[in-house]
């Protein structure tokens, strides 16, 4: 694999090497490496016919299909960037994403046609919309891409933006971040190797393609020329089906789609022979989940620590770390070791100064995956960076003196539900626009299917009376459901230190009393 460089070399060296090959598989959907070749070129030189060039955004959101690799290979071989919105949000949050992108061209799949509708005089940079159905108000896929599948023959290199994903940060905005195709292959021959991938993969692509758990995870299997089967969207007992009948050897997940991988009630019917590796992260893995995982799926397991902006996974717990009746089965609680190309330090979050094995610090990592920035957002890219290039995860964990990592809380009082991760500034701020809130603070709360979920402690304004359910209609209808406070409760004043900044460690403790709140 060592003439691939860049996205754009991954489907061109494939297409070359093994077109026969199947690369990915939807259902009863079957492409080859070479049709997903000819197809990505129409698209490119469609792209290229509406005014796209090099480092030009493209927008897209849909559900997992088939399509968005047409879409994101089309645009590498202009060298221009894919901006997979996720589908998940409101109206006005797919609308600041679409307009910060700059993007000149958005595509989108048939049932999100509605919402492109209603936010399309509000794009200020798009000038090309095309649905992925069929929809009269919009041009058609099959019929826009055109016919001429020639190769336009753009070459990006290894500094150029190959990715950018959008992840919230503190302040309510969303940030774009922007990883090269050097972040990228800086990652995917060590990721390749610690995971057993190979050419005769076959690689079940489930985690949404707007993180990097979907889109880094799908490009991993297809940079060793694997095949793909592209699962639209998670169903635990479907998923069950589609490892036997696909013969899946691979698999990313997160902990609570094993969860409920388990109670279905054609988990026992499955065939699991094929499987190989199973990796999960974005959140821990109870013990209990864990051990009934291994025996039900028979298969090597696998933890990946990591973030968007370090391209994925910076640290692995390994499978022999896997054993739950094991002498070291406390290093289930850890995230693993750091990965062979990355270093990683636990400091103080003041002074930035190292701390010893064992004691909690923010951790922050150096390596060639630490993303290019944040678009158009440099003071945002210069405070996530200390000493030039230690990207600061926003994370406190410590090492022990095996040189694992154990992640111990978020800097950013970040709330992870279900492997979602929700800022709490970004809901607070949509919940302060309501007439009836005079202050208010979101926390996490622990909650037996997701982990934990958003509460919101609110402060009546003077002469209002809102009742909760008013609350959560209002959030509900200024952000994406999974951002959504699932209870409100009422109180007198929120407190805040000297200098203003709210004591969330106080608000969260009453509800945490007895339990551990590990989150990775």
């Amino acid at each position: 694999m060592s003439t691939i460089a860049s996205t754009a070399d991954v489907i061109r060296t494939h297409a070359k090497e093994r077109g026969d090959k199947v690369a990915i598989v939807q259902d009863e959907h079957r492409q080859t490496w070479s049709e997903l070749d000819r197809r990505s070129n129409r698209v490119a030189n469609a792209l290229a016919a509406a005014g796209v060039g090099p480092e030009d955004r493209v927008a897209f959101i849909d559900k997992n299909g088939y399509e968005y690799f047409e879409v994101f290979f089309g645009c590498a071989k202009l060298n221009a960037v894919t901006v997979n919105v996720n589908w998940r949000l409101a109206p006005p949050e797919v609308a600041w994403i679409v307009n910060d992108a700059e993007a000149k061209v958005f595509f989108f799949g048939q049932e999100f046609a509605d919402t492109v509708a209603a936010i399309r005089d509000d794009l200020t940079s798009t000038t090309t919309f095309v649905c992925l159905g069929e929809d009269d108000r919009f041009e058609s896929y099959e019929t826009w891409m055109g016919d001429d599948d020639s190769d336009p023959g753009v070459q990006p290199t290894g500094s150029d933006v190959a990715f950018q994903l959008y992840s919230s940060g503190t302040t309510g905005l969303p940030k774009g971040v922007m990883l090269s195709n050097d972040n990228l292959f800086a990652l995917l021959p060590d990721a390749s190797e610690q995971w057993g991938f190979s050419e005769a993969m076959v690689s079940m692509v489930a985690m949404p393609l707007f993180h990097i758990g979907g889109s880094g995870w799908a490009m991993a299997g297809m940079f060793n020329g694997g095949t793909s089967v592209i699962v639209r969207e998670i169903d635990p007992a479907a998923i069950i089906d589609v490892i036997g009948k696909e013969r899946i050897t691979h698999a990313f997940l997160v902990p609570a789609v094993f969860q409920f991988m388990l109670m279905m009630p054609n988990v026992h019917d499955g065939d699991y022979s094929s499987l190989e590796m199973l990796v999960y992260g974005a959140s821990p893995i109870t013990e209990e989940v864990l051990a009934g995982s291994v025996k039900t799926f028979g298969c090597k397991f696998a933890q990946a620590y990591g973030l968007t902006e370090t391209t994925g996974a910076i640290v692995t717990l390994p499978p022999e770390d896997h054993d739950v009746d094991g002498p070291n089965r406390h290093r289930l609680r850890s995230a693993g070791k750091p990965n062979g190309n990355v270093e990683m330090k636990i400091v103080d979050p003041d002074t930035f100064e190292e701390v010893p094995t064992g004691e909690v610090g923010e951790i922050i990592t150096r390596s060639d995956q630490n993303m290019v920035g944040y678009w158009r957002n440099p003071e945002g890219t210069e405070a996530a960076y200390v000493d030039g290039d230690w990207f600061r995860t926003g994370d406190i964990g410590y090492f022990d003196d095996d040189g694992y990592l154990y992640i111990h809380d978020r800097v950013k009082d970040m709330i992870v539900s279900g492997g979602e991760n929700v800022y709490p500034a970004e809901v607070e701020n949509a919940l302060m626009k309501h007439p009836g809130v005079a202050d208010v603070a979101v926390i996490g709360v622990p909650d037996e299917k997701w982990g934990e979920v958003g509460k919101a402690l609110v402060v009546k304004a003077e002469g209002q009376d809102p009742e909760p359910e008013e609350i959560i209609a209002f959030a509900r209808e200024q952000l994406a459901g999974f951002k959504v406070p699932k209870s409100v409760d009422f109180i007198a004043e929120i407190p805040r230190n000297p200098t203003g900044k709210m004591l969330k460690k106080d608000l969260r403790a009453p509800y945490w009393e007895g339990r551990e709140r590990n989150v990775n």
